[in-house]
Formats: C-alpha cells, structure tokens, sequence
C-alpha cells in the first residue's frame, strides 16, 4: 500500500483538493522538469532538439508500460479530440449501421462519431444509463450484428460507474465491431491491459490522472490499424523524413506515423516524463488500491446522508459521483473552494475525485463543509 504522497506535490496544508478528474495537480518533480525546458527554450543553440526528442520516444515507452503496449503501438497527440478524429478517420461503417456510444458520454468521445455517422448515413446509438448502474449489460444488450463501430469510457465520467472493456470488447469482435476507447477518466489511476481489452484505438488525455501538463495525450493503435492515415501531414510522420534533396511519401510503420505535429515539445515531454516515471514506479494498481479506501469512505459517508452513489460492483476506485433527489445548488463548488475543498459538479452531482495527496481527513472535511451547505 502507497502511503500518502502529499510530499511529491506542492499543496498548501489548507486546501484539499478533490478534483483530479477536472485537473490534477503537477508533481514537484514536473514542475522543476517544465523550469528546465523553459531554460532550454531561452537557449536554443544548445541541444534542445535532441532533447526533446529524446523525451518523446520516452513519454511513448512509459505511456505504453502503462497500458500494457509497446511504444511502437503509441501516438503523441494534443487531445482526446485529436485522438478520436484520428480513429473516425480509419475507421468503416455503412449506411444504417451504428455507432454505440453513452448516454451524456464525455464530448470529446462523440463529436467525431456524430460527424462520422452523418457523412456515412449511419446512426449514433446511445446506451441510457441503466437504473442498477450496470453499464456494462446495458451496452452488451446493445451489440448486435449493426453495431459497426464502440466509442466508449471505461467508466463513465461524471460518476465513476464503470463499465468491463474485456466482456465488451469480445462482445464487439464477435460481431465485426471495431472498439474505440477513451481511457482519460481510468489510465493511470487504475490497471488497464490493451492485450486484454484489444481496442483499435485508445487515447488518453495527460492532464488528469497521467499527472500530465495540458495539450498532450497519449493515442494506443493496434497493430492491424497502423497501416492507416494520419489526419494530419508532416516529415516525422515519413520514413526519411526531410531532405535537402526531397520528400519521402512514405508513412513510418508504426503509431508514429499518427504524431500531431511539433510534436517535440521543449517544455511539455520533460514534464510528462517525470509524471510518467512516477506512475510508472508508483503503478496503476497500487494508486488504485491507495485511492480504494476514500473512495469507500465518500460512498459511506455519501449513503448516510442520502445520497446515491454507483454501486460498489460496477464503481472505480478512484473517484465517484453522488446524486441527490433534490438539485445540486449551481454555486455550491464555489462555496467549497471558499472553504478551501476543491471538487465538481458533472451529471446533476458531486463528483469527488482524489489523489494520493489526500487522506482520510480531507474526506471528513469533505463532509464537513457539505453538512454546513447541502441544504442552502
């Protein structure tokens, strides 16, 4: 069991922050990895471009020990958005076939798709969410022999109900259906194995729970799918690259060849470098197992007072929504950070979403504040 990681963060003892799935905090070590890329930046006569490209072929490796893949398998790209226009691009399906999705899935996860689905003639299908929070049986009642295409979350982002990628994935190869998965509320906060799963494509937003700086994401292709285009045109995406005597027409053979381009990022790789290593030497699943027992203390805690949460069966570890009968007051995470506790609200509830920088306590004063304004 991880203890409490506070230390590797830059958290003033009076703020608990509860809302690392909207933004998590960068590591100290971040922080001074970003310093130094600035300096490198103010000096570019000195090896910058080297560098940098020595910390992109990095940040592909340790995303990839992540999940499970190679960094052959892996893009850097600038957003999940990215990352989904780029599978909507290499990706079939005809008149009348469908496209399966959530219902209130996250944007980023659908406006692809939605385009997709009306240049083809085909149609978006949402799965509702399902009373006892079983997504997972909602979305398999769902896959049939029309289901071309599974845009979907391993869990669902405004309450953590999750869904078993492994039952759907078989479930969409039985059928033809490529699956299509955005890991930006999971990876990194809890095991993900892409064996396992098979995807066609999976593409991580850095700045949650990657520990990440913004405007960089990690996109997982699966070999079979590496042969496609990319859905924008530069010479590091070539074999040969630029020349002084031409151009080289032919894409890398690997994930690479998906790479947004300046992709080489002086000051963003360091940073999301040094987050990657800790993830990596911390592992998905010891911070999902240190994340665990708060996560149970605000379910607890929640159910006390009224609240529904996910049901421990079909929840993550890491963060969870509560919903009341009655609304959620719109200024009530403004009347938090005036306490100096950090959350959301996403779905019509509260959405408490830790780190390994809080403990127990920041959960009792959680609850503390939420007794004295629930009710105003």
């Amino acid at each position: 069991m991880i203890g409490n990681q506070r230390h590797l963060f830059d958290i003033p003892e009076s703020v608990t922050y509860l809302n690392c799935a909207s933004q998590s905090p960068l590591l100290r070590a971040s922080v001074t990895a970003g310093e130094k890329g600035v300096s490198r930046k103010a000096h570019p006569w000195g090896s910058m471009r080297e560098d940098a490209a020595r910390e992109a072929e990095e940040a592909r490796a340790l995303f990839a020990r992540l999940i499970g893949a190679t960094a052959d398998d892996i893009a850097l790209v600038p957003a999940t958005s990215y990352g989904m226009a780029v599978a909507a691009a290499n990706l079939d399906v005809g008149g009348g076939q469908e496209i399966l999705v959530l219902q209130e899935q996250f944007p980023s996860n659908y406006y692809a798709w939605h385009h997709l689905a009306e240049t083809r003639k085909a149609r978006i299908v949402a799965v509702r969410r399902p009373d006892d929070g079983d997504w997972t049986s909602a979305v398999l009642s769902h896959i049939g022999v029309d289901t071309a295409i599974a845009a979907l979350p391993p869990c669902h982002w405004t309450d953590g109900s999750r869904l078993d990628l492994e039952t759907i994935g078989a479930a969409c190869r039985s059928v033809g259906a490529a699956l299509a998965i955005d890991g930006t509320q999971f990876v990194g906060a809890a095991p993900f194995d892409v064996e396992s799963v098979q995807p066609d494509f999976m593409v991580c937003s850095g700045y949650k729970w990657l520990l990440c700086p913004y405007s960089l994401a990690f996109l997982y292709v699966a070999p079979h799918r590496q042969t496609g285009v990319p859905i924008e045109f530069h010479a590091a995406a070539r074999r040969g690259g630029r020349s002084a005597s031409g151009y080289a027409l032919d894409y890398v053979d690997t994930a690479r060849r998906f790479d947004m381009g300046e992709r080489n990022n002086f000051i963003s790789l360091p940073m999301a470098v040094a987050a990657l290593t800790q993830l990596n030497d911390w592992t998905p699943q010891s911070v999902a197992s240190g994340l665990a027992p708060l996560i149970q203390q605000v379910a607890d805690g929640a159910v006390e007072r009224g609240y529904q949460v996910p049901p421990a069966a079909h929840r993550v570890s890491h963060f969870i929504g509560l919903r009341a009968e009655t609304p959620t007051a719109n200024d009530l995470v403004d009347r938090f950070a005036a306490e100096g506790v950090y959350i959301s609200l996403r779905g019509g509830g509260i959405r408490v979403s830790p780190h390994l920088f809080a403990d127990g306590f920041d959960i009792d004063r959680f609850f503390d504040v939420l007794d004295r304004h629930r009710g105003n």
